[in-house]
């Protein structure tokens, strides 16, 4: 069967995503520490706002409140018997918003990292790990979801689990890796390894595979051509950082305006995604100018590192992870907006 996204995916040549969950809901006022899974019992309400607010910003889809809604997760809330109750519930949520939007948009069960490491560094096993998310993705298969977003994952063989764990409950899947460590995952990974990764799985791949957040969006810009130089055929997806964070008056603060989201959101698609969406720091007003953007510019060629130095903002590091170091300059350029 084909499901909505593919559908939207085989109709138009980009979709817009959403932008930060957390973020969001901080200025809804979460409090640092807490989990902002047990909303989804607790204040629906808010959560509710959450989703709508991307819908009327333009998304196409949007990820549920569910990122750290598994058991090694939720163990830290003393919550790790609820995986199930609180999956399904913003699920839910999410499914009853998407379907009162009157048209097409796409719920997608976040799934976070399970904060463990994996062997041989660490203790969790590939089974383990299967388990932690098999249970999740239950949950939200019961709340209605379109398809399963594994996001901000480091490690290859957590991918895999990830994946492993849809392919139990019968779902498609996305997934999304973070480029924070000098254009490398914290586990090693490049974007060149990525897709070899994603394109030799011995499960079903995912629909479609990116990056998000890492440490802003330059970087993840750099790590899309990266992507897209290995000639995949996949959809790519971009899910970028409201600019760098900054720490303002006691409160993390991202320094990306809306027009550099916009800027951003144009680019991420001459790059080569198809899916363009924004991390931290990203909110509804973020999104409605990239949607505008990406409705009002016409595509253009992929841009060259230079390009991207002078529209967004410098690098973070010299290297994109592969190959030679960019040079000096690149990291000098270009002003920052904020």
């Amino acid at each position: 069967m084909t499901g909505t996204l593919e559908t939207l995916l085989s109709q138009r040549d980009w979709l817009l995503a959403d932008g930060a969950t957390g973020t969001t809901l901080f200025n809804m006022g979460l409090s640092s520490g807490d989990a902002p899974e047990l909303w989804n019992i607790d204040h629906p309400d808010r959560i509710r706002r959450l989703y709508e607010g991307a819908i009327r910003a333009g998304s196409d889809l949007f990820l549920t409140n569910t990122f750290g809604g598994n058991a090694a997760r939720l163990k830290l809330h003393d919550a790790q018997h609820r995986v199930h109750e609180i999956n399904r519930a913003g699920a839910e949520i999410g499914r009853e918003a998407a379907d009162r939007a009157g048209r097409p948009v796409v719920v997608a069960g976040s799934m976070g990292p399970t904060g463990e490491i994996m062997r041989p560094m660490g203790a969790l096993t590939y089974d383990r790990a299967v388990e932690i998310f098999h249970e999740q993705a239950e949950g939200l298969k019961a709340g209605g979801v379109d398809v399963l977003w594994a996001e901000t994952i480091s490690a290859a063989e957590e991918f895999r689990a990830a994946g492993a764990a849809a392919a139990r409950v019968g779902l498609p899947w996305c997934g999304t890796m973070s480029f924070d460590t000098a254009g490398r995952t914290m586990m090693g990974l490049t974007s060149a390894a990525m897709v070899e990764m994603v394109e030799t799985l011995d499960i079903p791949g995912p629909v479609a595979f990116g990056a998000n957040c890492g440490v802003g969006a330059s970087d993840l810009l750099r790590t899309i051509l990266g992507f897209a130089a290995q000639g995949t055929d996949r959809p790519i997806i971009a899910k970028g950082n409201a600019g760098v964070p900054k720490f303002v008056d006691g409160h993390i603060h991202y320094d990306g305006t809306p027009d550099l989201m916009a800027d951003y959101a144009v680019l991420a698609r001459d790059c080569g995604a198809r899916i363009i969406g924004g991390c931290c720091g990203t909110t509804p007003d973020h999104l409605r100018r990239m949607r505008q953007a990406l409705e009002e510019t016409a595509p253009g060629p992929r841009p060259t590192l230079d390009t991207v130095v002078e529209r967004i903002g410098a690098f973070s590091s010299a290297r994109d992870g592969t190959g030679e170091p960019a040079p000096a300059d690149r990291r000098r350029r270009g002003r920052r907006r904020g």
